[in-house]
């Protein structure tokens, strides 16, 4: 029979409560080291589900925190989402902009995926550099970089430079390794199960 086990409910409260002051303890020391503030390269990536769904996520934290924020959807500018119908009532705090036409199957050209990338690109570009805007979501980037519709090294060049206290969210599954390397926080989504496998279709509130 284990320790705990002829321990009292008494006994066993007083050990938690020691055990979890140490813990609060070690913690204030790690934070007490932890001093620079900076605006953050953030990359949600990977096959899994819930990259645009956590960057938005923060978005709308920010909103709760009287922040400004910008929004530029590469790929689907086309869908009707929750989301941009919730942005809406924040309009003195969001400017989203719908600039994709939608994933390059539907389209199937080329130049205008191209053009298309490239416009919304200076869109973000503009939106980075106003200082104004404290967080830009660019959504779906990673889609478009992969398919080489962007120069990779400008767009790097735009993130190492962006102003200081800026954060920028980038998804998208297949994030280049370049992108990576300059990102301050990276998430890998990875894909466990999923109900489109069994023959369940994108659902209210849960896809879109």
């Amino acid at each position: 029979m284990s320790e705990k086990k002829h321990l009292t409910e008494q006994e066993l409260n007083k050990r938690h409560a020691e055990k979890m002051y140490k813990k609060k303890e070690a913690r204030k020391k790690i934070l007490a080291t932890k001093t620079i503030e900076k605006g953050l390269i953030i990359v949600n990536t990977g096959k899994g589900k819930g990259k645009t769904t956590a960057a938005f996520g923060m978005i709308f934290r920010a909103l709760g925190n009287k922040m400004n924020v910008a929004v530029v959807q590469f790929v689907k500018g086309q869908w009707l989402s929750g989301e941009r119908a919730a942005l809406e009532k924040f309009q003195d705090q969001v400017e989203i902009y719908k600039m994709g036409e939608g994933f390059t199957w539907e389209t199937q050209d080329r130049m205008r995926d191209i053009e298309a990338a490239k416009n919304a690109w200076e869109k973000s570009k503009e939106l980075i550099f106003d200082e104004k805007n404290q967080i830009v979501l660019l959504d779906e980037l990673n889609i478009v970089l992969r398919y080489n519709y962007l120069s990779l090294d400008e767009v790097l060049e735009a993130l190492k430079n962006k102003p200081e206290k800026t954060h920028v969210i980038i998804t998208g599954r297949n994030a280049k390794e370049e992108l990576l390397e300059v990102a301050d926080l990276v998430t890998n989504m990875d894909l466990i199960k999923h109900p489109f496998r069994s023959g369940v279709k994108a659902q209210l509130g849960i896809e879109f």
